[in-house]
């Protein structure tokens, strides 16, 4: 990769002018922070206003505008992305006994997801340039108990879905797509949740790019699928509320399987349907400060920019870099630097498998990719109120630290 550029009086050959590192800075730069304005406000007022709180009328709308956003046949909120992945892997057939594979780079509820349903997870090394599960190393993963590979679109980077998916037709595999950080994303002109595998989840926590505080959403082509999920969730309830509510007949529920309370509550969704109204300035924003990052960044010998394939569009849930040989500090020696300017970073993606109830030997030893990503990568801020100005004193930090 050519790289190039000059540092001189504080202007860089990307042509934005550097705040000074001698500006004060008086807050410390956040990783991330949710734009939460007067209008979900309103909405949340509404709701509580209205007497319905919980599962209702406002849930419902939220998933008839998600599905119309993404373009696909059903959604089905829930009340995170971890029950949505653990009701997914259910409806699948996925229980105890089963093997799912899936990356260790990924939060441990990836993981976790697939413990609930009593399987094992089979952890598989990722691209390091895509940090994304290597297709190359999933066959030699599959035995015959083999159900599921649970695919995740890290940070907000489709994974490289047609291959995984001919590996899983191959073998007669289900493809759950954890898509947590992946709203806005697009894989082959297709945005992600428009569900190239059974499933796509979808998370709604404050570091994501769309946020109800807390919240999931499983979008599928499946009507008896969704509607299984439906049930599911709310202690596998035959009838819902709302349609009790609106029967012109007495009309007594059943509970004829064992379900759970996975509701998402009516507040919520009047948020996501009001962050969802704004998606669209959000990932503009976004994009626009990955631009500047990576114009900016790519100069520095010692950092790798993100990679992004041809056929895919990037959210930008997070900008993640890399340290590469030839930098004098360790990766938590410059998060340290960078707090002590009050630029706050993140580590890189987890590695699941150095958790204590994921420990082993074996993992350490045949995930060395993943590995090397998880010690080397670190997150820088991004987030929709992030300043030119922000942006501009943390690449400013990051040059001086390699003087």
């Amino acid at each position: 990769m050519a790289r190039g550029g000059q540092v001189g009086d504080r202007g860089y050959s990307w042509g934005c002018k550097v705040s000074a590192l001698s500006s004060p800075i008086t807050t410390t730069i956040p990783v991330a922070r949710p734009f939460i304005g007067a209008e979900e406000e309103q909405a949340v007022i509404d709701v509580l206003r209205s007497g319905w709180v919980t599962q209702g009328p406002r849930v419902s709308e939220f998933e008839e505008k998600f599905s119309s956003y993404i373009g696909c046949d059903h959604s089905v909120a829930v009340s995170s992305c971890t029950t949505a992945l653990h009701l997914a892997l259910l409806a699948s057939g996925v229980g105890p006994g089963d093997e799912v594979i899936c990356p260790s780079l990924s939060f441990i509820a990836t993981a976790n997801s697939i413990v609930h349903t009593g399987a094992l997870p089979i952890f598989g090394d990722i691209d390091p340039s895509t940090f994304n599960l290597d297709p190359l190393r999933i066959e030699e993963l599959i035995t015959p108990r083999t159900k599921a590979i649970l695919v995740v679109h890290q940070i907000g980077l489709p994974a490289d879905m047609n291959r995984l998916l001919a590996i899983a037709d191959k073998h007669g595999l289900v493809v759950i797509e954890d898509a947590a950080c992946a709203i806005g994303s697009e894989y082959d002109g297709n945005l992600i949740g428009k569900p190239l595998g059974k499933m796509a989840c979808f998370s709604f926590h404050p570091r994501k790019i769309l946020t109800t505080g807390e919240g999931g959403m499983i979008t599928t082509s499946d009507p008896v699928l969704a509607e299984k999920l439906r049930r599911r969730r709310q202690h596998a309830m035959s009838l819902s509320d709302v349609v009790r509510h609106n029967a012109k007949q007495i009309a007594s529920e059943t509970y004829d399987e064992v379900g759970f309370n996975f509701r998402m509550t009516d507040m919520q969704a009047a948020i996501g349907i009001t962050q969802l109204g704004r998606l669209g300035d959000f990932l503009q924003r976004r994009r626009y400060l990955a631009m500047r990052y990576t114009k900016a960044l790519l100069p520095l010998s010692w950092l790798q920019v993100p990679f992004v394939p041809s056929n895919c569009h990037h959210n930008y849930q997070s900008y993640m870099v890399r340290l590469l040989d030839g930098f004098a500090l360790k990766r938590d020696a410059l998060m340290q630097k960078l707090l002590e300017k009050k630029i706050s970073t993140r580590r890189a993606i987890m590695a699941i498998h150095r958790e204590l109830p994921y420990r082993s030997p074996h993992w350490n030893d045949s995930l060395p990719q993943t590995n090397l990503v998880s010690d080397t990568g670190l997150i820088l801020p991004l987030f929709h109120q992030m300043t030119d100005a922000d942006q501009d004193y943390v690449i400013e930090s990051l040059y001086a630290l390699q003087a």
